[in-house]
């Protein structure tokens, strides 16, 4: 890698599976996956659950015997180090390892997952395909989460010049907003773009073949490839586009049972505890998890670690809420649904929850 494209793999957010299916092999990370998928118990509502009205109060207790699934690629490792996992009054019935919107909705759909996290576009998609789900919990990204990667044989320079290019694409993933955003950003119009629908896993394999031109990629899959292929003439292309959101979300079915739906406001201030936890022991989570867990090296998880954005939950939702309604309107403008409003999408009771549990500096 040259010096010139180095600086760019600094101070960004990454997706864990996505950084251990280019350290270890797809194959090896979608396993994982498929582990996660395989092991994970139905949630399928009981006739005699509790309904709650989406208008009322959160409640403040759960009740005995209460359980959630919940997606998490680290089987909830971050709560147990923690000594978090001690204060869950409700039994987790399994520890899903799902991150891919795509197959998120699909758990959901099945009634194999009570909450996930995601970023801000998977619940637009769901929206779009029918479904109804709520985002209950709110985080925000500060740096580049992504940045385009060509194909060998390469002379492209800067997204201006992707007019008349194949580029990946994948619409109900945060890859595809970032590349809305940049070519909306640069003045290139949809229709003068050949967008080839791709998901992200497929990305590289299509790069490697020269079936695209040009593919929006996390910064952690950027090293490997440009070792295999920079000597032939393959580069990075830089983007501020920043993907904004993450979120915690569920389908509206489990909201409406009162007992799934107070294990998630317990839920909440939790996770962001126990987000700040893996942000403040850096050290810890290296070693317990990248490498006891996970089977890297001291250095791979080093390197995970330094790409890392500090957490942010905010107080208020409504930068969170005017992003993903800039997202919404970008993809009806791209032809790929009608215009709607977002607001529908968030569930204001749990506005602010995350935040009132973490310290000042990670509100702010």
């Amino acid at each position: 890698m040259s010096a010139e494209e180095r600086p760019l793999l600094q101070h960004a957010r990454i997706d864990r599976r996505t950084f251990l299916a280019s350290l270890l092999g797809a194959g090896a990370a979608a396993g994982l996956a498929a582990c996660g998928t395989a092991h994970g118990s139905s949630t399928g509502r009981s006739s005699t659950a509790e309904a709650a009205s989406a208008d009322a109060a959160l409640p403040s207790r759960v009740p005995s015997g209460t359980s959630l699934s919940v997606a998490s690629p680290d089987n909830g490792l971050n709560y147990q180090l923690s000594g978090l996992e001690k204060q869950f009054s409700f039994r987790v019935s399994s520890w899903i390892n799902l991150s891919d919107g795509p197959q998120v909705i699909d758990a959901f759909r099945a009634h194999s997952l009570d909450v996930a996290f995601n970023a801000g576009i998977p619940p637009i998609q769901a929206h779009y395909e029918g479904d109804s789900a709520k985002i209950v919990c709110v985080g925000q990204n500060r740096v580049p989460d992504y940045i385009f990667l060509t194909k060998p044989h390469s002379n492209l320079k800067s997204v201006a010049q992707f007019k008349g290019k194949k580029l990946a694409f994948s619409q109900g993933q945060a890859q595809g907003v970032v590349l809305l955003r940049a070519l909306k950003k640069a003045g290139v119009a949809i229709k003068d773009v050949d967008l080839v629908p791709l998901i992200s896993t497929q990305f590289l394999t299509a790069l490697e073949a020269s079936q695209v031109d040009v593919a929006p990629v996390s910064i952690s899959q950027v090293p490997l490839y440009l070792d295999k292929y920079a000597s032939e003439g393959a580069h990075t292309i830089h983007t501020d586009v920043i993907d904004f959101l993450d979120v915690m979300w569920a389908p509206q079915t489990v909201l409406d049972d009162k007992a799934k739906l107070a294990a998630i406001v317990e839920l909440i201030p939790l996770y962001a505890k126990a987000t700040v936890w893996t942000w403040t022991h850096k050290q810890e989570w290296i070693k317990e998890y990248y490498v006891k867990n996970q089977g890297l090296t001291q250095k791979q998880g080093e390197q995970l670690t330094a790409l890392l954005g500090k957490p942010w939950f905010p107080t208020t939702w409504d930068a969170a809420i005017k992003w993903e309604q800039e997202t919404a309107d970008l993809l009806a403008q791209a032809g790929f649904d009608k215009p709607f409003d977002v607001e529908a999408l968030f569930d204001r009771r749990f506005e602010g929850l995350a935040a009132k549990s973490v310290p000042a500096t990670y509100r702010t």
